[in-house]
């Protein structure tokens, strides 16, 4: 017998539910409390469970999946494909419902400890982006009184001391002083910062997946424990070329009449795993001694940015196959296809 198909709508503190009752068929829709949500679900028969992949999600898939229940968690553009009308919590549901007895690619459920890694990640790209606000901040105000500052990080902690003393000959020392505070300030931003990582770096020596894809060239602590946390399971992926293209690193198609164009990447999926596996290309790039005989074949006969984009798209690939199949990292490992 196959299992009823629920359609949820989560929330903060309400969430709505529909399904199709398979003894009465009734159609229900009604909202649930936060609180008595999981004692809905708990004596029923096993129900495949749809979910939009959102905040929480993950939280309340494993929940569910506890309780014996299928749960399978869709992008939010496909399920939006499926609210025809009005925009409410109750059509919602119904669309969530519709969408989950669609054939697609669902979103594995991360564990905590990946949904933990992910957290430290955005919590250090929160950090990163504001100290450099505050450096910005602080060379466009000391612009105004003529003082035109380095961009160098390096050059600023050089300089800042001679401009505080030229500018406090002639400003209020509110200002200056507040100017030292802010400048001090960058440096608890980098405390903070030099934390999260040193404590990416001690999950690193842990855990095992993390270990196994840091040996390939161009994927380093962050690309490592990034790629482990998004990808969820390796396995829910048919290829590397699929993960591959779920990071946005295959080229974006458009045609009709049998006729396909290809155009720059497609750019879908997670910006900040993108960035982090294009710039470990880039790095492979300029300081490998040896890039490889593949990429000095590609960069005869194409310009150096597309060059990255497509060693970024082996390394995701390559990343793919040591998790999905258990191996090591081989340098020397030449892919076989079946005849």
């Amino acid at each position: 017998m196959n299992s009823m198909a629920v359609g949820v709508d989560i929330a903060k503190l309400v969430f709505q539910v529909h399904y199709v009752d398979q003894e009465t068929g009734e159609i229900v829709n009604r909202p649930i409390k936060r609180a008595k949500f999981l004692e809905h679900f708990a004596n029923r028969t096993r129900c495949l469970i749809g979910m939009e992949a959102c905040g929480g999600a993950h939280h309340w898939a494993r929940q569910l999946t506890k309780l014996g229940h299928e749960v399978k968690l869709m992008p939010a553009e496909f399920v939006k494909a499926f609210n025809i009308r009005n925009k409410n919590d109750a059509a919602d549901a119904r669309a969530i419902w519709l969408a989950v007895q669609q054939p697609g690619k669902p979103v594995a459920v991360k564990t905590e400890m990946q949904q933990a890694m992910l957290a430290l990640h955005r919590m250090r790209q929160q950090l990163i982006k504001f100290r450099t606000m505050q450096i910005n901040s602080l060379r466009g105000l000391l612009t105004e009184y003529g003082e035109v500052m380095s961009k160098s990080r390096d050059k600023l902690d050089k300089e800042i001391s001679a401009v505080f003393e030229r500018i406090a000959e002639r400003l209020p020392a509110a200002l200056v002083d507040t100017f030292r505070e802010q400048w001090n300030g960058l440096a608890k931003l980098d405390k903070q910062i030099a934390e999260i990582e040193r404590r990416m770096r001690e999950w690193k020596k842990h855990d095992k997946a993390v270990k196994a894809i840091s040996e390939i060239p161009g994927v380093g602590m962050l690309t490592a424990t990034a790629a482990v946390s998004m990808m969820g399971d390796a396995k829910a992926f048919r290829s590397g070329r699929e993960f591959a293209a779920w990071a946005g690193l295959v080229p974006k198609q458009t045609g009709s009449g049998g006729k396909v164009n290809l155009h720059g990447i497609s750019k879908r999926g997670d910006a900040y795993l993108r960035t982090l596996l294009i710039h470990g290309a880039r790095s492979v790039l300029t300081h490998a001694k040896v890039p490889g005989e593949w990429v000095e074949q590609i960069q005869k006969r194409r310009p150096k940015n597309v060059v990255i984009v497509a060693l970024a798209n082996k390394i995701a690939r390559t990343i793919w196959a040591v998790l999905a199949y258990d191996r090591p990292y081989r340098k020397d490992y030449v892919s076989v296809k079946p005849a």
